[in-house]
């Protein structure tokens, strides 16, 4: 293996990208960009739910039921409807998500002791969120039911009203949440960002680029040269994984200084993974640039393989144990899931190499064998 052949196509392959404005676009504004709009426009926080009441009772305790949610932080009160006829096309525009109807006698039937109608809807057609508004509702009804059943208790035993509210609540259940105590989703989803946009930028930018020599004919001068297979894999793909991991750099500042999510653990680790995990995605662009023969098939094909796998098998929306065997093979088998599990190591655990060396192991082993992939298939030698 001759280093000097190794630098020198490496730096044309420098030049070559210097001077073509699309590929610097690729390489350095498309992640910085993508970051930055899926940061701010992604969030699995359900908060200011666009709500709407109606009171047909018009008492004191349907008015005190209704500013339990109208002074919730989880809704955004839009004001009173006359009647749930109205609420329709409101519900229909998306100007609102949920409307609570409060029914006539509500006042009346809690006096009497009996149960008081309210009726709830919700707009069905985001079903993540829906089941969470949902839950939201459920748990201020219970609050109110629970206080209510509480106070009923008090006087009739007359007891305080604190003994009371203990009589309903047998078991107290204290909750704690570990790693992310404010359950943000800026800390969790910027990070895991930085595995979906190096997953698919940097085998989009090689399998384009080598393709685009074979239309020009350039690669002939590879076929040509005394370079091995080896030496031109090696320059091939090292621009591609230093770009990459100029952005790794750049990513991360910007889940840590624009999106402040915290950064607890090793960024030694962080960065050695990611450096693996750069070469294996590096690699698969390589790969496809091996069996296409156009740019608009390498794009397709890259954007196919990489961007999908690294939106739904790799644990950026949700953990590999809730899918089906089928899918958590894939899972397994694809770099996404074991690089996201070191950033969220890293970043909200501090954990080290001592409890993620799995997934070291499995990206070095990744990047390995798609190395060897690309020395199998590649040849120096004009398909007819």
């Amino acid at each position: 293996m001759n280093a000097r052949r190794i630098l020198t196509v490496m730096h044309k392959e420098w030049r070559e990208m210097v001077r073509d404005p699309l590929s610097l676009v690729m390489g350095f504004v498309l992640p910085f960009a993508l970051m930055l709009l899926i940061g701010f426009g992604m969030t699995f926080d359900v908060e200011n739910i666009p709500l709407a009441i109606v009171d047909r009772d018009g008492s004191a305790a349907s008015r005190d039921y209704a500013y339990r949610f109208i002074g919730s932080r989880y809704f955004d009160f839009k004001g009173y409807l006359a009647d749930e006829r109205k609420a329709a096309p409101l519900l229909m525009d998306g100007k609102l998500r949920a409307v609570i109807v409060i029914a006539e006698r509500f006042e009346r039937d809690l006096l009497a002791g009996r149960p008081a109608a309210v009726q709830v809807l919700l707009d069905g057609a985001f079903p993540d969120r829906v089941r969470i508004t949902k839950g939201y509702i459920s748990a201020i009804n219970a609050a109110a039911t629970r206080e209510l059943i509480a106070g009923y208790l008090s006087r009739r035993d007359g007891i305080p009203a604190a003994q009371a509210n203990e009589l309903l609540q047998p078991f107290g259940l204290e909750m704690r949440y570990l790693y992310n105590q404010g359950v943000k989703s800026d800390w969790s989803i910027p990070p895991k960002l930085i595995m979906f946009i190096l997953f698919f930028v940097p085998a989009f930018m090689t399998s384009l680029r080598v393709v685009r020599e074979k239309e020009t004919g350039t690669i002939f001068n590879i076929y040509t040269s005394p370079l091995t297979r080896v030496e031109f894999l090696l320059a091939k793909l090292a621009p591609y994984v230093a770009i990459a991991l100029v952005n790794l750099v750049v990513l991360w500042l910007l889940a840590v200084l624009v999106f402040r999510a915290p950064f607890k653990g090793s960024f030694t680790l962080f960065f050695a993974a990611g450096a693996l995990y750069v070469i294996a995605t590096t690699c698969i662009g390589m790969l496809v640039s091996v069996f296409v023969r156009t740019q608009i098939a390498a794009m397709l094909i890259s954007l196919v393989i990489t961007f999908v796998p690294a939106l739904q098998y790799s644990e950026l929306e949700e953990p590999v144990t809730s899918m089906d065997p089928e899918g958590q093979l894939i899972t397994y088998l694809l770099p996404g899931m074991h690089y996201v599990r070191v950033i969220m190591g890293t970043f909200l655990k501090n954990v080290g190499l001592e409890v993620l060396w799995p997934e070291a192991l499995t990206l070095a082993v990744q990047a390995g064998g798609l190395f060897f992939a690309c020395y199998l298939l590649f040849h120096k030698r004009v398909k007819a």
